[in-house]
């Protein structure tokens, strides 16, 4: 397989869908508008209804970024449209015709984004490599036959397993990207620059100078646009916890990989997935915490209860809201919680990964008044007087990209008092322009090859192996299923996940 070069086919599948006319097609004309040169590429769009020209414009318009009409119109001048189905080897046998015919015929490289239901990515590639619009390249001199798949991927352990292994009877594993769009965000990306680069933090990151590490991804939505179809029968574990969220975990907790090579970062990310560890319900103090939004108000909105959302089951048990202390069993990270938590309907919109570092080893400043030296180390050996963290490092991913390091320094006067204070960066104010949404840079990377930000098949399996355990565990009486008032921070049993002067939830 040609690794290096792009494929001069990109093979659009659900090319109707609202995947493909919100992300796709505007990402593709991105790619078009940037560079004509590094993006020749073709684009034929596959549906099972008719498509056009003008029909796919007007679908598409809309999410067009201002500079990007022109990238439109020149990746629309050159897009072919088939109808086929998946599931109809006959109408795949003429799709592959149809690709023969466009440049490069044969033996032009090949991406097939298969923008369809997950319960079909299995049936799809078995017909598209009987059809022979795919198949298995296992030489260098092949051309590239590549095929990219959305999550979920699989609904479980087991699934995924079965997802991997049938694929893999098909294609080899280089052939499969296994998308997920939280790793084309430029701060996630970063997240190896920042600490592989910066030898002031790499030191500090491990055991002996973190004491816990936060990540949180706070949406205001529920269940618009028909998806509670979707997520009744998925919850907040199965979309969003076992892949956005583990994912962004695994690049926090890695290993500095050997290079910058798509299978020595995977290598370093897997390790730390399999290292991952759910809390056990029948220890004495809390580790899961799972949840459901009644009726409120987000951003002055009155919005309903889950229970209330069209297309939600009366008896629906589904939570829509998770948070978890888990740790990992790994020489740097023994002992350090990492406290995950998500949900739908909260205050704010904020995704963003906390590093709270351990205060120093005496407290020499900000004394309680009126308590003598013996009480003041006594309050604070037994917790009934917590430090303060000055140390915490935020990095938000979205909807703002920054980063913040907060540190004391000392108020102006003649008593030793600390305040807070903290540095700030802004990818928007230090670059002049916001960073590519994330598909554009994910495409791009398909399109050339690079699999680095793409998901492998035992990444898959360790993050399900995780999630099975936390809902293996939704079933333990000491896990309920709790409630929180729509536009809310969560419950109020998830504070319950910090021990002791840990701290609480950040809240943007």
């Amino acid at each position: 397989m040609q690794i290096g070069a792009p494929p001069s086919q990109v093979v659009l599948f659900g090319a109707t869908g609202d995947l493909a006319r919100r992300k796709l097609f505007p990402a593709l004309a991105a790619l078009k508008a940037r560079d004509k040169a590094a993006n020749n590429f073709h684009v034929t769009a596959v549906a099972r209804r008719e498509l056009t020209t003008n029909t796919l414009r007007a679908a598409v318009q809309p999410f067009i970024g201002p500079d990007d009409d022109a990238g439109l119109e020149q990746l629309l001048s050159d897009c072919t449209f088939v109808q086929a189905d998946v599931g109809d080897t006959a109408t795949l046998v003429a799709l592959r015709e149809h690709l023969d015919s466009q440049a490069g015929g044969a033996s032009a490289n090949r991406l097939c984004y298969l923008a369809l239901s997950p319960d079909l990515f299995l049936r799809a590639v078995s017909n598209l490599v009987d059809s022979g619009v795919l198949a298995r390249c296992a030489h260098v001199q092949d051309p590239a036959r590549r095929v990219l798949v959305e999550k979920p991927f699989g609904k479980s352990l087991q699934t995924a397993r079965q997802l991997n292994e049938g694929l893999h009877e098909l294609l080899e594993e280089e052939q499969l990207f296994r998308i997920d769009h939280y790793l084309g965000k430029e701060t996630v990306q970063n997240l190896l620059g920042f600490r592989f680069h910066n030898a002031i933090f790499e030191p500090l990151w491990n055991r002996h100078h973190v004491e816990l590490v936060e990540i949180t991804v706070a949406e205001t939505v529920g269940m618009e646009s028909g998806r509670a179809a979707y997520y009744d029968g998925s919850g907040a574990v199965r979309d969003m916890l076992q892949n956005h969220m583990l994912q962004v975990l695994s690049l926090v907790a890695m290993e500095p990989p050997i290079s910058l090579d798509a299978q020595a970062i995977r290598d370093q990310k897997v390790q730390v997935l399999r290292g991952l560890v759910a809390p056990d319900p029948a220890h004495a103090e809390r580790g899961i915490v799972r949840a459901r939004y009644t009726d409120g108000s987000v951003d002055g909105e009155a919005v309903p209860g889950y229970l209330h959302e069209q297309g939600v089951a009366d008896n629906s048990t589904t939570e829509t809201y998770v948070a978890v202390r888990a740790e990992i069993d790994t020489w740097r990270w023994s002992g350090v919680p990492f406290l995950l938590r998500h949900g739908k309907r909260l205050a704010r919109r904020r995704t963003e990964i906390k590093v709270q570092f351990k205060t120093p080893p005496l407290q020499l400043f900000n004394h309680a008044p009126g308590v003598d030296e013996r009480e003041y180390r006594a309050a604070l050996r037994s917790g009934s007087l917590c430090q303060t963290r000055p140390n915490v490092l935020t990095l938000g991913i979205q909807p703002e990209e920054t980063i913040r390091l907060g540190f004391g320094v000392k108020r102006p006067g003649a008593d030793m008092i600390m305040a807070p204070a903290e540095l700030d960066f802004d990818y928007r104010e230090k670059f002049g322009e916001s960073s590519a949404p994330a598909y554009e840079r994910l495409l791009q990377d398909a399109l050339n090859g690079d699999a680095t930000l793409f998901l492998r098949a035992d990444e898959i399996e360790a993050s399900w192996a995780f999630a099975d355990q936390v809902m293996a565990d939704f079933t333990d009486p000491r896990v309920p299923l709790d409630e929180y008032t729509a536009g809310s921070w969560g419950p109020e049993s998830a504070d319950g996940l910090f021990y002791g002067c840990e701290g609480v939830w950040s809240r943007g």
